[in-house]
């Protein structure tokens, strides 16, 4: 049976290997030419609990997954049980037998690891071979993608890839999988394309302190940074991680930390520091279920308001929300660039969903792109906050020649020294002010919003970051033009008005309780007239949003 396009979920307990599983799967498809997506689902829990990984190919970009699969891989019975209702009429399960009771492609995969004295997570290579026979793969296929993704005992594992791979020779085919002749293609996650944006863009400094969902950013930058030339240092809390950063910038290193909301709000008070004291840093803001601990290891959109108005006082900052891995990549470098041009903090506003799940790429361009603010040309005494028409002070650092360097964050005069001077206090607001204009005046060049499906429809969903994917895919679906602003803070309301003040029907789509994006477009003077939310902890699927939409623009 031919197919545009392939789904399977791969689902045990932790420990079984099951986001590596997906992995490989995702490779597979991968070589074979196909655009690839990974969802992945897990508690917080070391060993036990369930996980799984959704893995959908087709023969056009996608950026989310739906509720059906043509496989199922249950490692144990509980994934079996929880995940029967996806099947259709068609689908498959391939299963261990020794631990699921099931009707399907049942093998012996327990037996098959015990045998040849492995650790039972082995089993989801053995499912990645039965899985590449019921495709219809050749097995050089399959051993190409273990011997690409297995770092201890190699030709094990691709041994027991072979003897599953041959055992399930009886079902090839079932579900065939043509190769495309396509090159495969990148397949990041969000949270590496935010790590290596920031490097194009300089970064040479990541702190941060381990909290789902950007820990990840924290593993894969530790485990390339000689490779990147960057240092990475995981400090002992959050509070610390950013005020390293701050330190760091102000000798002249580019940083960079990363956290969840609980982490952030420790770093709120530094964020406000880096407002007064005009020192440049990146934040990575990865949403989750809150308040509190909430669901760690679940997905939110729930800080848009929060992030906005970070911090105490009166400053300019950034909010940038990215949608997939490519816009991560692109968007995080802009940010690095941002923050150092304008001197500000920039918060790079993700979730869960968009962290952690594996996208195709296409980069077509992955050159460093450094952009350098106005430096001290060593003329006459340095003021470290020269008041200027754009609000932009020209930056030196610490052993530059002629050049002493004050930063305070208690208001000061132009030179750093503090004061409580009524007309100083007056003009650093005023500074501050100029330097939040000339940022819009900068961002008006930029591209703040990407617009897709039907452009000439008057019936609009407007989304932001990791729901863009989704709602993209079924507003397409149904005619509808899907409007997706990357900058949050400042809003560009010149780029949003031609679209949203002509419609006849706004609809926002995002994952929260709250409508956030839809109360600061209200906030902002524009119409939404109803909102399509989820507050569950997961992402919507392209079937149960297209539900949803039916529903409200029937």
């Amino acid at each position: 049976m031919n197919r545009d396009e392939h789904s399977v979920l791969v689902g045990g307990q932790a420990g079984d290997g099951v986001m590596q599983a997906g992995n490989m799967a995702a490779r597979l498809f991968n070589r074979l030419g196909y655009w690839v997506f990974v969802y992945q689902d897990y508690p917080s829990l070391i060993r036990g609990g369930h996980n799984f990984a959704v893995v959908r190919a087709s023969q056009k970009r996608i950026l989310a997954h739906g509720d059906q699969v043509d496989i199922l891989v249950a490692l144990n019975q509980d994934t079996f049980e929880k995940h029967k209702w996806r099947l259709k009429g068609d689908s498959t399960v391939v299963f261990d037998q020794s631990k699921v009771k099931a009707e399907g492609l049942g093998l012996p995969l327990s037996e098959i690891v015990k045998n040849r004295n492995l650790p039972a997570v082995v089993r989801n290579v053995g499912a990645l071979g039965a899985l590449a026979c019921v495709f219809d793969v050749s097995f050089a296929t399959v051993e190409d993608v273990v011997r690409a993704t297995v770092s201890r005992s190699i030709e094990e594992n691709v041994a027991v890839a072979k003897e599953v791979y041959d055992l399930t020779e009886k079902s090839r085919g079932h579900h065939r999988v043509l190769g495309l002749g396509n090159a495969p293609r990148p397949l990041l996650s969000g949270n590496e394309a935010l790590g290596l944006g920031a490097v194009s863009a300089g970064m040479k400094l990541y702190v941060a302190y381990p909290m789902t969902p950007t820990s990840n950013i924290l593993h894969y930058l530790s485990e390339k940074a000689d490779s990147l030339n960057i240092t990475v240092i995981q400090p002992e809390n959050e509070i610390a991680a950013i005020g390293m950063a701050e330190g760091a910038a102000y000798a002249g290193v580019r940083a960079m930390v990363g956290t969840s909301g609980g982490g952030f709000d420790l770093m709120v008070e530094h964020l406000s520091l880096a407002g007064q004291a005009e020192i440049p840093v990146v934040a990575v803001l990865g949403q989750r279920p809150g308040p509190s601990t909430g669901v760690p290891t679940h997905t939110a959109q729930g800080d848009l308001l929060y992030a906005v108005f970070s911090g105490h006082g009166e400053f300019p900052k950034i909010v940038i929300s990215p949608g997939d891995a490519e816009e991560a990549l692109r968007l995080s470098r802009d940010a690095m660039n941002l923050a150092w041009r304008f001197q500000v903090p920039v918060i790079l506003l993700t979730d869960k969903h968009l962290c952690e799940s594996t996208y195709s790429v296409v980069l077509e361009d992955d050159e460093p792109h450094i952009e350098t603010g106005e430096m001290w040309g060593g003329q006459g005494q340095y003021k470290r906050y020269l008041s200027t028409d754009n609000g932009i002070s020209p930056l030196a650092f610490p052993g530059t020649e002629g050049a002493t360097v004050k930063s305070d964050s208690y208001e000061h005069d132009e030179y750093g020294i503090t004061t409580e001077s009524p007309d100083l206090i007056a003009k650093d607001h005023e500074k501050r002010l100029r330097k939040e204009r000339t940022i819009e005046e900068e961002l008006r060049k930029r591209e703040t919003v990407r617009i897709y499906g039907s452009e000439d429809s008057k019936r609009l969903i407007v989304t932001w970051g990791s729901t863009k994917g989704v709602a993209v895919e079924v507003g397409e679906r149904h005619g509808l033009k899907v409007v997706q602003p990357l900058y949050l803070n400042p809003l560009p309301v010149w780029a949003l008005s031609d679209h949203l003040r002509g419609a006849t029907k706004v609809v926002s789509v995002e994952t929260n309780s709250s409508a956030g994006l839809a109360t600061w477009l209200r906030y902002h003077g524009f119409r939404v007239d109803q909102s399509i939310l989820k507050y569950d902890g997961r992402p919507f699927t392209t079937d149960e949003l297209d539900k949803r939409v039916r529903e409200v623009f029937k």
